[in-house]
C-alpha cells in the first residue's frame, strides 16, 4: 500500500470526498486531514519560534558551527 499527501481547494473538497466514498476501507483509508498552512504560518504559530529566530540571527556567524562538527 501507498501513502499519498495531497493538498485540496476547497472547490472539489466535496467531490474528492464523494469520489473516496466509493471505495472500501481495505482499498483507500483517510489517516489524517488538515487545514492546510504554509511552512511560515507553522513556524510563527509555535510560541517563541520567531523570537528565536531573530535572535539566532543576531548571533555572529563564528558562533555557528559546521555540519562536520555536529554530535549527530
Amino acid at each position: 500500500m501507498k501513502t499519498i499527501t495531497l493538498k485540496i481547494d476547497n472547490s472539489i473538497y466535496e467531490k474528492f470526498f464523494w469520489l473516496l466514498g466509493h471505495f472500501s476501507r481495505n482499498e483507500v483509508q483517510i489517516l489524517e486531514q488538515s487545514d492546510y498552512i504554509s511552512d511560515d504560518e507553522y513556524l510563527r504559530s509555535q510560541e517563541g519560534m520567531v523570537q528565536s529566530i531573530k535572535n539566532a540571527r543576531a548571533e555572529p556567524e563564528q558562533q555557528g558551527v559546521t555540519l562536520e562538527q555536529l554530535d549527530w
